[in-house]
């Protein structure tokens, strides 16, 4: 497409995924603290609030979001948790107890953005792609969204766009456009879950930026140090 780096038309909305079990982190990466004393969640909403399109924190339940500084949004950057399709909380503990992976959260932001498409909060009626971030990720939204935004008017069959490298497919660092949503809710209630067999047959792939190997996929304390050595100074 023509380049717009600054232009969010064609997006609907942004979900960060904040709701993994971290086991191999040892803490939920959502609450991991950067070299600068700021909330990894917080980073991700803060880099995202520059998109000013809604912003939807899909943390399984948790209320990682209550310590957002919500304050600090505009009107054109709504903060709002969002409950995992199909998810059930206990009532007295007010946890979730099921989980269905990042997919049932894919989900729910498809359903929630094509509700605000027809109220004020939406930006754009015509927007039409989900920006999804993983908490494993340091690549900020505006970032993500100005090199994803380039294979819009080549991906031909509207479905996932999302990065590649030599050996990988980052499904959660991608855009998904609104009009999967019955697809991904009919392969979701038939009880598939995995990701990469529903979204390989629509997926337009885009080479990652080599800055950005070292900044994305951290799973253990190490890689996410690593990972905060190499964000820019």
């Amino acid at each position: 497409m023509t380049a717009r780096s600054n232009s969010s038309d064609n997006l609907a909305g942004i979900v960060i995924l904040a709701g993994g079990a971290s086991k191999r982190m040892g803490t939920p990466k959502a609450t991991l603290t950067l070299p600068t004393g700021e909330r990894l969640l917080d980073y991700h909403v803060r880099h995202a609030s520059e998109l000013q399109v809604p912003i939807l924190i899909a943390d399984n339940g948790r209320g990682f979001h209550l310590g957002l500084d919500i304050n600090s949004s505009t009107p054109k950057s709504p903060v709002m948790p969002i409950a995992d399709y199909g998810s059930n909380f206990d009532a007295d503990n007010d946890e979730q107890i099921h989980t269905g992976g990042a997919l049932v959260a894919i989900e729910s932001a498809l359903q929630t953005l094509i509700g605000l498409n027809d109220s004020e909060v939406s930006k754009n009626q015509n927007a039409s792609w989900l920006l999804v971030i993983s908490c494993d990720s340091l690549i900020p939204a505006t970032d993500l969204w100005q090199k994803l935004q380039q294979a819009i008017n080549t991906a031909a069959n509207k479905g996932v766009i999302c990065l590649t490298d030599d050996s990988h497919l980052y499904p959660l660092l991608g855009l998904y456009h609104l009009d999967i949503e019955p697809d991904l809710k009919a392969y979701i209630d038939s009880g598939q879950r995995r990701v990469m067999p529903f979204i390989q047959p629509m997926v337009k792939t885009v080479p990652f930026t080599q800055d950005w190997q070292h900044l994305t996929n951290f799973n253990t304390p190490q890689e996410f140090e690593q990972a905060c050595a190499a964000l820019p100074k």
